[in-house]
């Protein structure tokens, strides 16, 4: 391993920088048992200065486990299906709207499904000129940070998790775009509204405004006060770091541990062309 290898804070909740990789070299076990290490306790991790096609990125992501084709078929990068577009221009250049506007709104990917992922990666090709940042929320500080009876409130919750079915997601998207972009149905799931951290063992509040429509045993309108409120507390700026991108960078998130969203706050006609694989579990 390069002793070049080390770790720098870029917020105050979340974000850290891993310096001195190269991940266009092949990694050896100890280094790669160092990214494990850090992104454990680390659940936001930068690396600049990157260089990765579609398929070496799909290569790094199998490192960690198995990247999966993405629901919108559409955005499938052609010829490397596990890995997928995130962008705001259509194969022809024009301004993609749904790309402007897609995943600007606090979630966690994919907990409709009936295996979570483990992490996501994405990789900035092409930045607007200011901002066009991406937002993550640290969801074991939110937990620490609610009231005690809150939290017993909560151990017994078991949430209801749909594709766009939660309070954000109708805000977002209309019912023809959710029900168009994918090539199969998802079956609603059971979560419970906190889970633990896999290596760490910490606390996750586990409730996202995307996907979490309802609560066992709850009434819609009561469920959906109860996931904007602990949306807007796991939201507050103590617990988010916005990730101001440059060309080059490759960030990877805990898909249990944090919730994210595009900031949406660029000028559309700038072009903003990233790639994305999504991880599960071996």
């Amino acid at each position: 391993m390069t002793s070049a290898a080390q770790l720098r804070p870029l917020g105050k909740a979340l974000g850290t920088e891993a310096l001195g990789i190269d991940l266009s070299q092949p990694l050896d076990e100890a280094t790669f048992a160092w990214i494990e290490r850090a992104f454990a306790e680390h659940p936001v991790l930068v690396f600049r200065n990157q260089n990765l096609g579609p398929a070496e990125l799909a290569a790094f992501g199998r490192r960690f486990g198995t990247p999966r084709r993405h629901a919108l078929v559409s955005y499938r990068y052609p010829g490397v299906p596990e890995v997928s577009w995130l962008r705001n221009v259509d194969d022809a250049g024009n301004i993609d709207w749904y790309g402007v506007k897609r995943a600007t709104d606090w979630h966690t990917d994919s907990t409709y499904e009936e295996v979570l992922p483990r992490l996501a990666i994405l990789h900035a090709l092409e930045v607007p000129a200011a901002k066009g940042g991406t937002m993550f929320a640290d969801m074991c500080a939110a937990y620490d940070a609610l009231p005690e009876a809150t939290k017993e409130r909560l151990a017994g919750l078991v949430g209801l998790h749909g594709r766009t079915d939660g309070p954000a997601g109708t805000r977002l998207y209309t019912p023809d775009e959710a029900k168009n972009m994918t090539d199969k149905a998802y079956v609603e799931q059971q979560r419970p509204a906190v889970i633990n951290h896999p290596v760490t063992g910490r606390p996750i509040l586990f409730v996202n405004p995307m996907h979490t429509h309802g609560f066992v045993g709850m009434d819609r309108d009561e469920a959906w006060r109860v996931v904007e409120e602990l949306a807007a507390h796991a939201t507050q700026d103590r617990f988010v770091y916005y990730h101001s991108w440059r060309v080059g960078d490759l960030l990877m998130w805990d898909e249990r541990a944090t919730m994210h969203r595009g900031a949406g706050d660029y000028r559309p006609e700038e072009r903003r062309v990233m790639l994305r694989t999504i991880v599960y579990p071996n």
